[in-house]
């Protein structure tokens, strides 16, 4: 693209095969071309509806980039005179001082810092029982600094997997040995331990459409042939699974809840899929997605229950039940599969920070982790109805998900534009097309966590997604 009025001095086009957003990608060429002194200070940007015509995509996507770029102090609006590049930009970064952190794009902001409204994958932060945490904390840094200094068991402290055992029988139904127990970092690590022993390069997966982005990347990454399968009211779609690729080394699902879509899979569909995965000898990575956090009645038991479990490898996390801060979840592995997965453990990911786990174990066996998931489930269903009145009045027909709301958009609307802007007003909505796989299939709307919503801020946060939107 080339602007008639500045010859040679900006020319790109947008790349839609990328892995890159095109926002990120129209952004990224403007602010090098300013950089690199290729648009004079003082030069006027072509206007939102001749670039977006230029480069086939929506004016708001336009805008959105034009938005960063002033946030950047890089352009300013200039009313009728258009929008003009600065006087004196930024001096220019030398290559070996340049961000690189260009694969976190696509994945949730802010980092290390409290949670924007309507944030997803972040519990409450005020609810967060942190005095007890402290003196828990305390104890078990005391307990640490006084034991031995060999290593540590890879797969967890052992007192912290029986806890997980026996929790995982209250409220999953699950029947397992401590020793099929691995504590991780969280779930990344978990799905890490899975695909490595699994070894999925050059074979089919079943995903979700949509489905968790995340979880799709870490597919990709280690060279699975994706094979995307709808999720409708009931869940997977096991029989469209069957007949797209019956042949599929494994199925990475999120049966207690859907992520982003909120349902639980229906018993016909869970049959359906348990039993594919044991006549294939296909392997489910049944992804726990917000654990016991069910708002609407009590959480389905696990997929890993009764004697098909040994084709499931169930992933939990303590992320969205207590923080992601504390960096800790678990695998419960198949007999079938227990030692290599132990095996991937020990050599390449052993379990994390004794400390936290000690800290951890007494949570649990002292009652708290129960009492506050029960608290939890209260505090979160009243933000969800808080939410679903307030967003009700600017976007039609909200829908409820998991601890989230869905805002549907009108399938013309760039969801992911609407994202960009809302984040420049502190917000930090999620855009629901990103979740699939198949672009041209996706659905528009905007995914809202309501966990950080509260009285006191919810009318100043949907006030600005309010006019984010009704601007877009």
């Amino acid at each position: 693209m080339t602007d008639p009025k500045t010859p040679n001095a900006l020319s790109f086009q947008v790349d839609r095969a990328a892995i890159a957003p095109i926002g990120d990608q129209i952004h990224a060429s403007l602010r090098q071309a300013i950089v690199e002194g290729r648009l004079a200070p003082g030069q006027r940007l072509p206007s939102g509806r001749d670039l977006a015509a230029q480069l086939g995509v929506a004016r708001g996507t336009i805008r959105v980039a034009y938005d960063r770029l002033i946030a950047e102090n890089l352009v300013f609006g200039a009313g009728p005179a258009g929008t003009r590049v600065c006087t004196r930009p930024p001096a220019r970064q030398e290559d070996d001082e340049a961000p690189l952190d260009g694969p976190l794009a696509a994945f949730t902001r802010p980092y290390s810092s409290a949670p924007l409204p309507f944030q997803m994958g972040v519990p409450a932060d005020d609810a967060f029982p942190a005095k007890l945490w402290a003196r828990m904390r305390a104890r078990a840094v005391r307990a640490d600094a006084m034991t031995y200094t060999a290593y540590a068991d890879p797969r967890g402290e052992p007192a912290l997997r029986t806890q997980i055992a026996s929790h995982l029988a209250i409220s999953r139904h699950m029947q397992c040995h401590p020793d099929q127990i691995i504590v991780t970092s969280g779930y990344r690590q978990g799905l890490m331990l899975a695909l490595t022993a699994l070894r999925p390069h050059g074979r089919k997966a079943w995903i979700e459409e949509p489905g968790y982005p995340l979880g799709r990347r870490a597919l990709e990454l280690t060279g699975a042939a994706l094979e995307p399968v709808p999720v409708d009211a009931e869940g997977l779609r096991v029989e469209e699974g069957i007949v797209r690729a019956p042949d599929a080394l494994l199925a990475l699902v999120t049966p207690g809840q859907h992520a982003p879509l909120g349902v639980t899979l229906s018993p016909a569909r869970r049959h359906a899929l348990l039993d594919w995965a044991v006549a294939s000898k296909a392997w489910i990575i049944e992804d726990d997605y917000l654990g016991e956090l069910q708002l609407d009645g009590r959480a389905a038991p696990a997929l890993a229950v009764g004697k098909a479990a040994e084709r499931v490898i169930h992933i939990g996390s303590f992320s969205k039940t207590l923080s992601p801060a504390l960096g800790l979840g678990f695998v419960v592995a198949p007999r079938l599969l227990a030692e290599r997965l132990v095996e991937v453990a020990a050599v390449l990911a052993p379990a994390p920070n004794r400390t936290t786990q000690l800290a951890v174990t007494e949570f649990l066996a002292d009652g708290h982790f129960l009492r506050h998931l029960r608290q939890m489930k209260t505090l979160y269903a009243e933000r969800r109805n808080l939410a679903l009145a307030h967003v009700g009045k600017f976007l039609s027909g909200p829908l409820t998900a998991g601890l989230g709301v869905i805002a549907p958009l009108p399938q013309s609307a760039d969801d992911s534009a609407i994202v960009d802007i809302a984040r420049t007003h502190g917000l930090a909505p999620s855009a629901l097309s990103a979740w699939y796989l198949r672009r041209t299939h996706a659905q528009r709307g905007l995914l809202l966590s309501v966990t950080n919503l509260r009285p006191e801020n919810i009318d100043d946060a949907c006030a600005k997604l309010a006019s984010v939107v009704a601007s877009h």
